[in-house]
């Protein structure tokens, strides 16, 4: 399976998403987020950081560009947001977050996907009500095949027990 789309109806929804996928998450997995301001791409950070067993709160790094948060696998949580060109993403050294045996998650990928690797797991968040998020789960190689197929069993596999399947 090469995508999955994926509706949330809270902000603990979105987080219950990102812990899965934390918990799927192997290392040296790459997560690249695109969507607006308020698509929830923090929010599902932070589900990915406490799927990871970090503790705590994952906050945006806008202002840092890059925070390390420590779980059962280093997470680096990358933000391009205040970035707007090509050389100042480049000039950042992402190469040992992105190629690591870490998870890097890359909030506003879009600013530098050409700079971004390949194969990765492409996350795009939509926002069509208040609360309401639309997330689009696109994997571009074969190991982010296999983290979609278990995140499509792991969530359509609750959503259905919760509904009384």
């Amino acid at each position: 399976m090469d995508c999955l789309k994926i509706n949330t109806h809270s902000p603990e929804e979105t987080q219950k998403l990102g812990m899965a996928i934390g918990e799927v998450a192997e290392p040296g997995d790459v997560y690249l987020l695109i969507g607006n301001l308020g698509a929830g791409k923090t929010c599902l950070t932070q589900g990915i950081a406490w799927g990871l067993g970090v503790k705590g709160y994952a906050l945006s790094p806008s202002f840092v560009l890059v925070r390390q948060l420590l779980g059962r696998l280093p997470l680096y949580h990358i933000d391009l947001y205040r970035l707007d060109r090509l050389d100042e993403i480049a000039d950042l050294g992402l190469e040992d977050y992105l190629y690591g045996r870490g998870v890097s998650v890359v909030e506003w990928a879009d600013k530098g996907m050409s700079l971004l690797p390949a194969e990765h797991l492409l996350i795009r968040l939509d926002c069509p009500a208040e609360n309401e998020r639309t997330l689009e789960l696109v994997a571009k190689g074969k190991r982010y095949q296999r983290r979609v197929e278990r995140l499509e069993s792991i969530w359509c596999g609750k959503t259905k027990h919760a509904a009384g399947d």
